[in-house]
């Protein structure tokens, strides 16, 4: 039976342009290699978390029609990092992105199917015409009545060719990590890292290395129960629970699982996991069922306890399901009044009071406990808000946002966020958030019961307003940052995502500087403080490690309000005139040049003071350049950022894994006659 839905005019299907193709074994795909299979393309960008959904919305669909079905994601990126491709490589492998992937870092494809937002979807018959264009999330339904629907008609008329696809796997890779996202320091010194690429939560020894236990199993899914069993998908925020709480739920650690649309505790004693918010469906803007039916909670008798898990989902049954049972409470924070701008706190347009198990949640990234508020603050991601979980009530409710994705301050409640993505608490009871889709570091202040509660922007300008630029707060520029922490002296530092920079914002001057740059995509910071000695754990996420940056006490200050990098070099002496410099790449044992995808290297050159170069500034693709230094000024800093890209050398594998090296060299020289005229940076040598 098929349906009546009806049909775009046929159009012919454009032809797929791009730079290249991943998961196709190094093959191109055409459309006509795609004929007799129904298409699905898939225009995203990794850094949206709505696209991000569309993607989990897929797998579904793309497992029960993978005879007829090929699914082609569109990559056409929105920020400057993501169209590096080997930071798309990484995004496909860290998404499990089973399907062919078009790198379209020109928006070629994505102009010639006049696509306006990201995510959209267009769907293709065998025959090679469109059939269907969807913008934004939430077409899974459709899209599978859709496809059956082509199936038959195909079917009957002799069209469809059933079969395998394109899709060619990469090779797998292996380490203790895999796309680390958060990690936080236990009582007993060692780290806890949430590991999303395995789906769980690794705790490494103080060296940020050495695995001591992993808690779950390592499979993506939703599941409750000892720490061998239990499944997480996507972890991606950890928030220790205070000590005078941790007896009255029964957790030490809340985990912000991502995918799963889910707050869990963890009891670290014996890596027992239990889902404490969500219900392991993605909240909808507006939908009427963002709760679960609201049964009654209470307890069964211990007979039977079998009775009261038939009310909870399925993914809270199980060995475990006895944990989940806990009546229905009232929110018992003081929540805004939202009447007069026309937002609401609703769900369906009632009022929710209830177990925080029956809501809803939409990619929760990160969760802090806030003091003032009594309650731990969530980061919900996915429709850019502000939530507040009470653990010991068991609620659980929106209180900052209003689903809208932009840059708005003012009274939170009223306030635009996107892609609400880290947190960290101030000692004096604000918190800091960054907010990654505007590229922006805001600041929460909240009243005690959440009665009120303001919301300004430290840094950032908007949702296209992205960059790497120190000084005065009003003017610097982040691109996409995801973690954020705070340092003894009240200063912010902020995990500057897509410029692989660690960022320093000091409030009492309002000026930012960089601390750390040629980091791979960082997302999370650790403070260590030892006596006066500080110390930051990097969560350097896609290169599966974490990385300690060492700030000596007795310097930072001046580090700090410098902008320094991550360690002070001794002074070079260089003469006035011409400067060969050169950045010494040697590709490693086994590995080569590839330039399959666009230019395998770059260096970057700029000054302090710009003064300090006559010649030799700004980007290109060689690793060598002659700069001429003004005889005018005696010292200053040299700037230099290199990359390099190498690929595995096999002839037998058709898709190598390809690997980055970067680095930033910040060069104190001094101006002097007769000094060398040649300076070699070892990249990688």
């Amino acid at each position: 039976m098929t349906s009546n839905n009806p049909r775009l005019p046929r159009v012919r299907a454009s032809e797929l342009v791009g730079r290249g193709w991943l998961n196709t074994g190094g093959k191109d795909v055409s459309l006509a290699d795609l004929q007799g299979k129904i298409v699905v393309l898939d225009f995203w960008t990794f850094c949206c978390v709505n696209c991000l959904h569309v993607l989990d919305e897929l797998r579904e669909l793309e497992a029960a029609h993978r005879d007829e079905l090929v699914i082609i994601g569109v990559h056409s990126p929105k920020f400057v990092h993501e169209a590096d491709p080997v930071a798309l490589a990484a995004a496909v492998e860290r998404y499990e992105v089973h399907h062919p992937v078009l790198d379209d870092p020109e928006l070629v494809t994505w102009s010639a199917y006049t696509a306006r937002a990201w995510p959209t979807l267009v769907v293709i018959d065998p025959e090679g015409y469109i059939v269907a264009q969807m913008a934004g999330e939430g077409h899974a339904h459709n899209l599978e009545i859709l496809v059956r629907d082509l199936v038959v008609e195909h079917e009957a008329k002799g069209t469809l060719h059933r079969g395998d696809g394109p899709y060619v796997p990469p090779e797998p890779t292996s380490g203790t990590l895999r796309f680390p996202a958060k990690a936080i320091t236990l009582a007993n010194g060692n780290l806890l890292v949430a590991d999303a690429g395995h789906h769980s939560l690794a705790e490494l020894l103080p060296d940020g290395e050495t695995l001591v236990r992993r808690i779950g199993s390592g499979e993506r899914g939703l599941v409750d129960g000892p720490a061998e069993v239990a499944r997480f998908s996507e972890p991606n925020g950890l928030c220790l629970v205070p000590d005078a709480l941790r007896s009255l739920v029964g957790y030490d650690v809340l985990v912000a699982d991502t995918v799963n649309h889910a707050l869990r505790g963890v009891d670290l004693e014996d890596g027992t996991v239990v889902t404490v918010a969500g219900n392991g469906a993605q909240l909808m803007v507006g939908a009427s069922d963002n709760v679960l039916p609201s049964p009654e909670l209470d307890r069964a008798p211990e007979s039977e306890p079998e009775t009261a898990a038939q009310a909870l989902p399925d993914a809270l049954q199980g060995e475990t399901a006895d944990a989940a049972f806990e009546a229905a409470h009232t929110l018992t924070f003081e929540l805004p009044d939202l009447a007069a701008t026309g937002a609401s706190l609703c769900v369906g347009g009632v009022p929710f009071n209830g177990s925080a198990q029956l809501h809803k949640l939409s990619s929760p990234w990160d969760v802090v406990w806030v003091e003032p508020l009594g309650a731990f603050l969530v980061a919900m991601a996915g429709n850019h808000s502000l939530w507040a979980f009470d653990a010991e009530d068991s609620s659980i409710a929106q209180v900052g946002g209003t689903m809208n994705e932009g840059l708005l301050d003012g009274p939170l409640a009223e306030a635009w966020f996107a892609q609400t993505s880290g947190l960290a608490a101030g000692s004096d009871g604000a918190v800091w958030l960054a907010d990654s889709e505007t590229s922006a570091l805001r600041r929460v202040e909240i009243e005690p019961g959440i009665s009120t509660g303001t919301v300004t922007t430290a840094i950032g300008e908007g949702l296209f307003d992205f960059g790497h630029r120190d000084g005065p707060a009003a003017q610097a520029l982040l691109q996409h940052p995801l973690g954020v922490a705070t340092l003894p002296d009240g200063s912010v530092v902020v995990a500057d995502t897509y410029n692989g920079a660690i960022r320093r914002l000091d409030p009492a001057t309002d000026e930012v500087t960089t601390l750390a740059t040629g980091l791979a995509e960082p997302s999370g910071v650790l403070v260590h403080v030892d006596g006066d000695a500080i110390t930051l754990t990097v969560v350097e996420s896609a290169a599966h490690r974490l990385t300690r940056v060492a700030l000596p006490a007795r310097l930072a200050g001046q580090v700090l309000d410098t902008g320094a990098h991550r360690t002070q070099r001794p002074v070079t002496e260089v003469s006035s005139g011409e400067l060969s410099l050169e950045v010494v790449f040697t590709p490693a044992a086994g590995q080569k040049y590839d330039d399959r995808y666009g230019p395998s290297t770059r260096l970057q050159v700029s000054s302090t003071p710009p003064e300090l170069l006559l010649d030799g500034t700004g980007d290109a693709v060689e690793l060598t350049r002659t700069l001429r230094i003004s005889p005018d000024v005696h010292e200053g800093v040299l700037h230099v950022t290199a990359q390099a890209a190498s690929c595995d050398d096999d002839p037998e594998n058709e898709y190598p894994a390809c690997h980055l090296a970067q680095q930033d060299w910040g060069v104190p020289v001094r101006v002097l006659a007769g000094a060398p005229s040649t300076l070699v940076l070892p990249l990688h040598g």
